[in-house]
């Protein structure tokens, strides 16, 4: 049985094959012991985006008796989807990410911003890494283009015209992180698009 813990854009969660380059959690278990959902989609306000493998630890039994595993295509991903790096398998990214922010204060920011609807934006202000909604699909910024994203990784590039205009899908708070330089993990789909 293929689980529903593959998270789009948007922090939905499906059940799909393409299992992704990260994974994380929402601060806990919110499956059920026969491994579907309810109605929670998450357990707390800390939501993180993990290593698949860490040190030496084994495998683990995905959505056993421990949180609720969740997996992403790549940072990006996580990022729009409204998590942020781990501060245990991840350490230097987390460190980089939150620059000397508060730890709590930002996971409460960052879960206010998750349930407030999209804000309009202009594609051309948005730094590498952002994540939009434009005519109906989940787009990343890249360079001076916007890739269409899916579960199986990037395509479909389309060049951004100045009077481009787009749902933004990743939290303004992870935006400007993003346009103060911090540098997602992409997927490697991705790399063919480079400019």
């Amino acid at each position: 049985m293929t689980l529903q813990n593959r998270v789009d854009p948007w922090g939905n969660l499906h059940a799909v094959d393409d299992r992704g380059t990260l994974m994380g959690n929402r601060g806990g278990r919110f499956h059920r012991a026969d491994q579907t959902l309810g109605r929670r989609r998450w357990a707390s306000n800390r939501w993180i985006a993990c290593e698949l493998a860490f040190r030496d630890r084994p495998p683990r039994a995905v959505w056993g008796n421990s949180y609720t595993e969740l997996f992403f295509l790549d940072e990006v991903t996580a990022l729009a989807a409204g998590h942020r790096p781990c501060f245990e398998c991840r350490r230097a990214e987390a460190k980089a990410f939150l620059g000397g922010r508060p730890l709590a204060a930002f996971d409460r920011q960052l879960h206010a911003e998750r349930k407030a609807p999209a804000s309009d934006v202009m594609v051309r202000d948005l730094p590498p890494g952002a994540m939009v909604e434009w005519q109906g699909a989940a787009h990343a910024r890249h360079g001076g283009k916007l890739l269409r994203w899916s579960f199986a990784g990037y395509g479909d590039p389309v060049h951004i015209t100045p009077d481009m205009k787009a749902k933004l899908l990743t939290p303004p708070a992870i935006t400007a992180i993003l346009a103060q330089g911090y540098q997602p993990r992409w997927h490697p789909t991705a790399q063919q698009w480079d400019d």
